[in-house]
């Protein structure tokens, strides 16, 4: 199936790259993945959305992958959160959105707060208002790691990836790390996003020890307000969040619907795409057609 890669426009018009796959008329699937990652997070699940009928729309979040950079540093959850209100208002169709870790919290304020009755529906892979500290600095200490000094060469960077993932087997250094790297004129390799977006995270995590708690209020409250299909898909190995954070959003949202992955970890998609995909299509034929109407 014929893949269109485009530019879209997110909030005050930034350019955000885009990967489209399916059909004009078809329902669409917004995909927006998680912190340190690109739209190639989805490959396999978009092929999967597409043969199924469903139009798939995966974007590199700003900040990320091919996408602009946010010139005055705005990376905050309400920055990516106005993108895929952007994006989903220049729709005919209200899209439902699948938001993996980073993504989901921006579809939780987008539909919450922002703008609420965006999305047809909202799918949180591995991310829930309440997450799991430990979890959450080990993503972003993996993040902060080499942002400044880059690699020799991308089997340094393979390496690395090795250690923060040992449950997968060993990355080599093909053409698919080497998309997720930029090459500079000091002849080293840095990650391909905003060192400002990790930079902003973990300042704001030393000079203000409460702004966790508050996020988790906010996110919490955000949550409370959704009155559209939710579904969580959570890693049953996750390390950032716990079945009480399960129970948490679903005491928050009522009728959310529930998937646990057994053996998967934060980084459901990759560690389990076959069971991953079988999830979010029970969800979405439940809840959507793929011609474009809510079932």
């Amino acid at each position: 199936m014929e893949i269109l890669t485009t530019k879209i426009h997110g909030a005050g018009g930034l350019s955000l790259a885009a990967e489209v796959i399916g059909g004009d008329n078809a329902m669409p699937v917004l995909l927006a993945h998680g912190g340190g990652q690109t739209r190639r997070a989805w490959k396999r699940v978009t092929g999967d959305l597409a043969e199924a009928g469903y139009r798939t729309i995966a974007i590199d979040m700003r900040g990320h992958g091919e996408s602009d950079w946010a010139a005055s540093g705005a990376y905050d959850i309400r920055d990516f959160a106005s993108d895929l209100v952007a994006i989903a208002s220049g729709m005919e169709c209200k899209p439902a959105l699948v938001g993996a870790s980073l993504g989901g919290l921006a579809g939780i304020i987008a539909e919450g707060y922002l703008a609420p009755d965006t999305f047809a529906s909202l799918t949180l892979v591995d991310i829930a208002p309440r997450m799991e500290p430990g979890g959450v600095m080990r993503v972003v200490g993996f993040m902060e790691q080499h942002v400044d000094t880059g690699f020799s060469s991308p089997e340094e960077a393979a390496g690395i990836i090795a250690r923060y993932m040992p449950h997968r087997r060993k990355r080599g250094a093909g053409e698919g790390l080497r998309r997720y790297l930029r090459k500079k004129d000091d002849g080293r390799y840095y990650w391909h996003w905003d060192p400002a977006f990790i930079r902003n995270i973990m300042t704001t995590k030393r000079s203000d020890p409460a702004h966790q708690d508050r996020q988790f209020d906010a996110l919490s409250d955000a949550a409370s307000r959704l009155s559209l299909p939710v579904h969580l898909i959570r890693g049953g190995s996750s390390d950032l969040v716990s079945e009480e954070a399960v129970a948490h959003l679903r005491d928050l949202v009522p009728n959310t619907e529930y998937s646990d992955i057994a053996d998967a970890t934060h980084m459901v998609v990759g560690d389990a795409n076959d069971a991953f995909s079988e999830a979010i299509l029970d969800f979405l034929t439940r809840h959507h057609s793929p011609q474009g109407t809510t079932a």
